[in-house]
């Protein structure tokens, strides 16, 4: 069950490093990719940077509306995954293409993909230079979301054997994310 992540934890959803999706929406059309190169870049009010690069649909759509919704897919959607990333959105829509099961977001109008680990909606923060130089968008959350099963206490806890977030590596080859480890507290 998806359940509210307070933004000052949004960080906490995406700094472990998984893969991305990018759902974005705009004048009836919407897309969503896959994105390697996502990570918080600030605590409050959570922001996050994403590289999305020039040529894709969903720079497009998030240029227009100056929102999206970032997300962290689990084992399960390492197929999905792959598609989406795989495939351009510009003359089809993916989420019916695909049969992407999605939900409606709490703030921004960008779906949210079903089954996922986390959900974090996001508005652009305009910064045309590095966008422009870098494919380098910095993103405001304004709404987190976890699904309960994988997020409690404020922190991941993947079962062994159970769902986890991805993490791609080139061609197809992702990871999981490993063994919960901690560290001693010496002083």
């Amino acid at each position: 069950m998806r359940v509210p992540v307070p933004l000052a934890h949004a960080h906490r959803l995406l700094n472990h490093g998984p893969t991305t999706l990018v759902s974005t929406a705009h004048g009836g059309r919407r897309n969503v990719m896959a994105a390697a190169w996502v990570m918080p870049l600030d605590f409050e009010p959570p922001k996050f940077a994403a590289v999305v690069a020039a040529d894709t649909f969903t720079r497009e759509l998030l240029l227009a509306s100056g929102e999206c919704v970032l997300h962290a897919p689990t084992t399960a959607q390492i197929d999905l995954t792959m598609a989406v990333g795989n495939t351009s959105g510009r003359e089809r829509d993916k989420f019916q293409a695909l049969g992407i099961p999605t939900e409606p977001g709490g703030i921004v109008q960008a779906p949210l993909v079903a089954g996922c680990g986390a959900w974090l909606e996001c508005r652009r923060l305009p910064e045309p230079a590095i966008e422009q130089r870098y494919d380098l968008f910095v993103l405001e959350c304004v709404a987190a979301w976890a699904d309960d099963s994988l997020w409690q206490k404020g922190e991941w806890h993947f079962s062994p054997g159970g769902a986890r977030t991805i993490h791609h590596c080139k061609g197809g080859l992702f990871y999981t994310t490993g063994e919960r480890l901690q560290a001693s507290r010496k002083s």
